[in-house]
């Protein structure tokens, strides 16, 4: 099965700039997804940003397009997730996902989790 490691969290002050990146291990794919999701306290946890292994689209959560930028290195099966001008509002917990075959920012698509990162802005 899959195996996600997660690294790049850390604190930053507003403004400021962070790169989140997920190695995964373990699997095969063929049309395959790969997402970071945030969670708040208090809040559900919401969908970021998504990438399809397979063509390279990418879609954006609006609350963070512009500003955050997802891409792949599908020779060490790895997405980064960069983080620009970030805002207080993007303190969270962030994880990465891999959906096996549909692509979106819904949680229910993706079967597989890392342990999450902590972004903290102040």
């Amino acid at each position: 099965h899959v195996q996600l490691v997660e690294s790049g969290g850390g604190s930053v002050q507003a403004g400021g700039s962070l790169r989140l990146s997920c190695a995964a291990s373990g699997y095969t794919y063929n049309r395959n997804c790969m997402a970071w999701f945030r969670q708040a306290p208090g809040k559900e946890r919401e969908g970021v940003a998504r990438i399809a292994t397979g063509s390279g689209n990418t879609y954006y959560a609006d609350s963070v397009k512009g500003r955050f930028t997802i891409s792949q290195d599908n020779a060490k099966n790895t997405v980064y997730l960069q983080m620009n001008s970030l805002k207080p509002e993007d303190t969270a917990m962030y994880y990465c996902a891999i959906s096996h075959r549909f692509c979106g920012l819904n949680r229910s698509l993706y079967q597989y989790w890392g342990q999450g990162t902590q972004v903290t802005v102040s």
